[in-house]
């Protein structure tokens, strides 16, 4: 578990530090552009899932967050048994990075209400003397990366859309979920590596039990009388 656990750590020292300063020093919705029009840090925060979509109001927002720690302690588990299965490195890197990602999120939702000031009218504080902006798992995810490389039109021809704007990429986006779409993504693109091994030594198994099913009947001796026949 040294290397997967690691990767987590790294990921999680990475996107904490990254939030707690956007947090600490930028007003909700202040954005500085990096690289002209296309590379943006903008301050934003949601309650819901990743890349900003939300989901069903307080009751939704209470339920998004067991629903997290419930499955990222199913992930932790599956990474475990991976791991002391010595499976494909490579795979076990991908389900770290999902791991972590999802952990990631996770802390801004239980903590960050607790931990910081609102920031809606001014730079957050950290520990304020009159508490947090919101009670345990109500707290809002932290996200900054925003890169609308291209802006235009749909064409009139474009079904459903017909000549309304498009930007990509819309969604402003934290490490954290950068950490599990890298990890979702090499898992698709490699998927014949990590799921192919199994499925052919499967093959390869029930191969065998078919062929020595079939296996020809082993001659006998024979008897003294079909001898003397």
């Amino acid at each position: 578990m040294r290397r997967p656990l690691l990767i987590v750590f790294i990921v999680l020292l990475i996107d904490q530090i990254i939030k707690i300063y956007v947090k600490t020093h930028f007003f909700l919705g202040e954005e500085v552009h990096m690289a002209g029009d296309w590379a943006i840090i903008h301050f934003t925060e949601n309650k819901g899932m990743a890349y900003g979509m939300e989901f069903g109001g307080e009751f939704g927002k209470l339920f998004l967050s067991v629903f997290r720690i419930v499955a990222v302690g199913g992930i932790g588990y599956y990474l475990w048994t991976l791991a002391k299965k010595k499976e494909d490195k490579l795979y076990i890197v991908c389900i770290a990075l999902i791991f972590a990602g999802a952990i990631g999120n996770i802390i801004d939702s239980a903590f960050y209400g607790m931990l910081f000031s609102d920031s809606n009218y001014e730079v957050a504080r950290f520990m304020p003397e009159e508490g947090g902006y919101a009670s345990f798992l109500h707290g809002s995810v932290v996200d900054m990366f925003y890169f609308p490389i291209i802006e235009g039109h749909f064409p009139s021809w474009f079904p459903l859309w017909a000549t309304e704007e498009f930007e990509f990429f819309r969604p402003v986006f934290n490490f954290a979920d950068f950490s599990i779409s890298v990890g979702v993504s090499m898992i698709i693109l490699y998927q014949k590596r990590f799921f192919g091994k199994k499925k052919k030594s499967e093959d390869t198994s029930t191969t065998l039990s078919v062929t020595e099913g079939m296996e020809a009947p082993k001659a006998t001796e024979p008897t003294i009388d079909e001898v003397s026949q």
